[in-house]
Formats: C-alpha cells, structure tokens, sequence
C-alpha cells in the first residue's frame, strides 16, 4: 500500500516537473569515492550528453503544492489539479532504487513552494545531503535554488549539488508583475549574484588548496518562458545574454509557453508557442555562446524576431552579403565559423586541412559541412561566385527549395519500405 502510494505520488510529481527544461549536461567533475554508487563523469543531462551519450536523470518536483498563484504555472495554488509531497527519504529511496536498477544516471529535483522558502529550501537539502553523506551517492544532481531562500542554505546546496538553477521564468520584470504579482524580481537576481561569486570564490581557492571541496561545480542555469507574453526575440536573448555575461550563466534554457487554463492576461487555449521559435532561440543562444557573434548581430530594433524559415546565421549571412564570398583558403577561422553551413568543428578542420593542400568543393564536402547551404557564401582560387548575382531572397528561396526537396525525398525513401 505504501508503494502504491508513493508510485502515485510520482505520477503526478514527474508529470508535473515537465514543464521546467533547466537541465542538461552539466560537465561536473565530481569523481567517485570509497565506492559510492555512480559517477558524473563529463556530467548527466536528461537528454542527451556532449559527447552523444543518452542517459536519463530522475525528474520530479518535492511537492506541487504552491503558495504562489503564477498565471503561467501549472502547480499554482489556483490551478484544480491532483496535489502530492514527497517526503525526503521518499526522494532519496526513489533515487537509489531506480539508480540500482540502472533506470537513472542522476536526480533532478524541483519543487513548489510549501510554506515559504526556506521551509523548501531546507528540505531539498536535507535530500542532497543524505544522499552524498549517507547514501555514498556520487551522480549527477541539479537542484533547485528557492528565490528568497538564505545564503546559508544555498551555500549548504552548492556543497553537495554539481549544479543549481534559479528560474528567471518571465523575460523582463514587468511581466513578472503581470503574471506573478506576489514573486519578485529581485528574489531571482539576488541568490543568482550570490551563487556566481560562490562558484569564483570556490575556484579561485581551490588553485592554491585542493582540499577545497566542490561547490556546484557545474554551475548555474535559468530558464525563461516564452510566447505567455509579448516580448520579442531581441528583449528574450538581451535578458540570456545580461545572465551569461554578468552572472557567468552555463545556460540559459527556453520554454515555450503551453495554454493551460483560461486566463485573459495568457494567450488563448490552442495557441502554444511554436516549437520552431524555441528552436531559433536555442540556435541564437549557441551563436552568442560559441560563435562570437553579438546578440545586436542576431536580432535588432529593425528587426527585433528571429525569421522562422531560416535559421540565426544564415539570416545574419544574407543581411550581410557584402562581407562574402570568403576564401576558405585565406580567411581566419572566426569569419569561416560564420559561414552558413559550416559548424564550430567544421571549420577548425577547414583550417586544419589547408595547411596541406588548397581546398576545392569536393574536400568540403569529404569534410562533412552542408555544402548546398555554404556555397552560396564561398570563393575559390577559380571562380567560383554562385552568389554574386543572386539576391538574398533568391538565395533564400533557393535554400528552402533544396530543404522542403530534401525532406519530400526523405519521406519518400520512407514510404518505399512499406
């Protein structure tokens, strides 16, 4: 009866920890010890790992009981749905019994907001703590951090979580206000600030004492929701990039907004937030954090949305005409990475392989890039300028052509095995 009970309860606390996408691979370092049970390794995501591994963490939320009334969020105290809490040993059996039977890599573990936040704060470290202290559990965890919650249980969190997420949920303030009066702005920057000078200050002293003990060491993360209100493009990855650049972010996720009950401050019910903006945002976010590029390159007061038809940098590439077609030969690796259809390790095998010879079409395309896509922005030592007469929207509508061909094909070629 007790495991009836429990297995109902996670049921209903996994279905509803969905709607917060905050996690991903971690990169931790946390090593096993007196063998404990598992290992993080590079880091645990819930998905898939850099290196292309999938695994799997355990992700619920402690309870779904809420004080606050967020208009967006599904646990709100308004909201008529099942209610369950997990008590803290309930958590940490769940995790060692599904870590035992090879279910999970790791935990990740939310929660609504019991009494206040500390009350919550407490609990979900009690569960980290017993699971490294007594439990000898060495994987993945990425824990919560309770907006409002004291310096001194989010310094408690560090110590055992390899990574900890404060939800900025609403791009700007003001919306924040719409949708969530009873939250505060500033609740969200304060344990962020806080936590990036942990993590520096746990960095820098562990150079001159490896005794220093871990302290999230795979940082922080935050997420924002999309299409509840009317931000645009330009004011969602102006926010991502004030939290990569002053709160040393690792990640800043998406989520898009699902209708999930009438409310006329929220979009209507059937009209959720396209999974292709999520998508350009994502891409948008990967150039700012690996591709050098400028969130006003991306997105601008001219043109403040990122086109859903193309992707981030070849919409950059085609307002920019004037800056291609580059030798591939002769340009540095920054300018290449820029090139549509070319990726980051793409382009350090371009400069790789010139050293060896001049390269042509045909090494391109024995070097894996979207050659179709990047030719339209490429010169040779022949010449070789497909785009010098062509337009951006005839280069466009060129790439799209080829696109919708490709998928027409694919899904034919699938049919064919029927």
């Amino acid at each position: 009866m007790v495991q009836e009970r429990v297995m109902e309860k996670l049921a209903i606390l996994a279905d509803a920890a969905k709607y917060d996408v905050s996690c991903s691979s971690g990169q931790s370092t946390r090593k096993n010890k007196n063998k404990g049970l598992g290992d993080t390794g590079s880091g645990i995501c819930h998905a898939f790992t850099e290196d292309g591994r999938c695994v799997s963490l355990l992700k619920i939320l402690l309870t779904n009981h809420c004080i606050f009334d967020c208009a967006y969020c599904v646990s709100r105290k308004s909201n008529d749905i099942k209610r369950a809490a997990f008590t803290v040993q309930e958590v940490v059996d769940l995790t060692i019994g599904f870590y035992r039977r090879n279910y999970i890599e790791g935990l990740f573990l939310s929660s609504g907001i019991f009494d206040n936040a500390d009350y919550t704060m407490e609990r979900l470290v009690r569960i980290v703590k017993k699971l490294r202290l007594e439990e000898n559990f060495n994987g993945y965890i990425h824990l919560k951090a309770i907006p409002g919650a004291s310096e001194e249980l989010l310094k408690e969190a560090g110590l055992y979580a390899d990574r900890l997420s404060v939800n900025v949920e609403m791009p700007t303030e003001q919306s924040l206000k719409l949708l969530a009066p009873d939250k505060n702005h500033k609740d969200v920057i304060k344990p962020m600030q806080y936590l990036k000078n942990e993590i520096i200050g746990y960095q820098e002293e562990k150079k001159s004492n490896y005794k220093t003990p871990l302290f999230a060491p795979a940082g922080q993360s935050t997420q924002m929701v999309i299409g509840a209100t009317k931000e645009n493009d330009m004011e969602i990855l102006g926010m991502a990039n004030y939290f990569y650049e002053q709160m040393k972010m690792r990640r800043v996720y998406y989520s898009g907004y699902v209708p999930i009950s009438y409310d006329n401050r929220l979009p209507a019910i059937g009209t959720p937030v396209p999974m292709i903006r999520e998508n350009r945002l994502y891409q948008a976010d990967w150039l700012i954090r690996y591709y050098g590029f400028n969130v006003n390159e991306i997105v601008g007061f001219d043109q403040p949305n990122l086109d859903l038809d193309i992707d981030p940098k070849l919409g950059w590439a085609l307002r920019n005409l004037h800056q291609f077609p580059v030798d591939i030969n002769m340009a540095d690796l920054e300018l290449i990475q820029r090139i549509p259809g070319i990726g980051f390790l793409s382009a350090k095998k371009i400069v790789a392989a010139r050293k060896f010879k001049k390269l042509q079409p045909e090494d391109l395309k024995k070097l894996g890039i979207a050659y179709n896509r990047s030719k339209y922005f490429l010169a040779f030592s022949s010449p070789f300028y497909l785009q010098k007469d062509l337009t951006p929207i005839q280069i466009k509508s060129q790439i799209l052509n080829m696109q919708n061909s490709k998928y027409k094909n694919n899904f034919s070629n699938q049919l064919a095995l029927f």
